[in-house]
């Protein structure tokens, strides 16, 4: 005697349910590596109306091996340019400064979300950042070699957009 499995329709729709709420998450879901360098959900802001420039940040950089690496560069047929910038306090003011080279210690991760003391500015924007939009950044790194993602445009989440960080 043969027994085949007949799911009930209750276990169908139970099923698609769960793919339904989890293919979300694998779409918004994305990260890269380069080495041992993780690059964790790459997205810019929209840039602001009459402007030419933009941000990229990541929600997370980090480097999981045990040698220090560097990001050196980065580049994108979005902007005209890319310099990697830190944020720092000078008394009451925060000023922004770009960076030859980003140092990434062995084990470590760094601030690189909207309202963090890093980001990739991108200068001489070819069109304005829409939400919605995507485009290719190529990072290199000084061991973990070049590493192209995908960057996505997004509106920041509430609490960064209230750190007064705007382009």
């Amino acid at each position: 005697m043969k027994t085949f499995f007949k799911p009930s329709r209750r276990q169908l729709l139970t099923t698609a349910l769960a793919l339904a709420l989890t293919l979300p998450c694998a779409v918004v879901a994305h990260d890269f590596k380069a080495g041992d360098i993780v690059i964790d959900h790459p997205y810019a802001t929209p840039s602001l109306p009459g402007t030419r420039t933009g941000a990229v940040y990541f929600r997370g950089l980090r480097n999981t091996g045990r040698s220090a690496d560097s990001l050196v560069s980065a580049r994108t047929a979005a902007a005209g340019s890319v310099e990697i910038h830190r944020m720092v306090m000078d008394g009451e003011v925060m000023r922004m400064g770009a960076l030859d080279k980003l140092a990434l210690p062995a084990g470590s991760e760094l601030p690189f979300r909207h309202g963090g003391q890093y980001h990739l500015m991108l200068l001489d924007l070819t069109s304005p950042l829409v939400v919605g939009d995507r485009f290719q950044l190529t990072l290199r790194f000084e061991r973990g070699g070049e590493r192209e993602v995908t960057v996505w445009v997004q509106q920041p989440r509430q609490a960064a957009r209230d750190s007064g960080h705007q382009h």
